[in-house]
């Protein structure tokens, strides 16, 4: 039997935002983190970074991290650490099947579709493009 992975602490890095789109920054960071729970790539008992720190690596403004932070603690997904800071939340059932985690990328690739439509693109080259992007060339 595997020993369960231990907490860890968390970087600035597993955030990433896009300006001038119009998905606020705050939403872009509920959403990033509902993606890395779901994928199993965070997981209950890792420590956030802080808002400071996520603000300063972003370039944004503190209040929209903390904003961000206090919607997904209200949604159960971060808790509070009295003078410890946030911490991801016990989940039921852990990282999420092939399905739902489908599902939750469904609507960005959606947009993409529409995108990709209007610029009259061949659904190959779009593919091969996601397909470049994944594999990180």
């Amino acid at each position: 039997m595997m020993a369960p992975d231990k907490p860890r602490q968390l970087s600035a890095e597993v955030f990433r935002v896009t300006t001038g789109t119009s998905e606020p920054i705050y939403r872009q960071l509920i959403e990033q983190l509902r993606r890395l729970l779901a994928g199993g790539q965070v997981a209950a008992g890792d420590a956030m970074p802080s808002v400071r720190e996520v603000a300063s690596a972003l370039g944004v403004n503190p209040m929209t991290v903390s904003k961000a932070y206090s919607m997904l603690e209200a949604e159960g997904l971060l808790m509070r650490r009295r003078g410890l800071g946030m911490e991801v939340a016990s989940q039921k059932g852990g990282s999420q099947d092939l399905g739902t985690r489908l599902e939750i990328l469904r609507p960005g690739l959606e947009r993409i579709a529409i995108e990709a439509s209007q610029l009259e693109l061949e659904p190959k080259a779009v593919i091969a493009l996601l397909t470049s992007i994944l594999k990180g060339k």
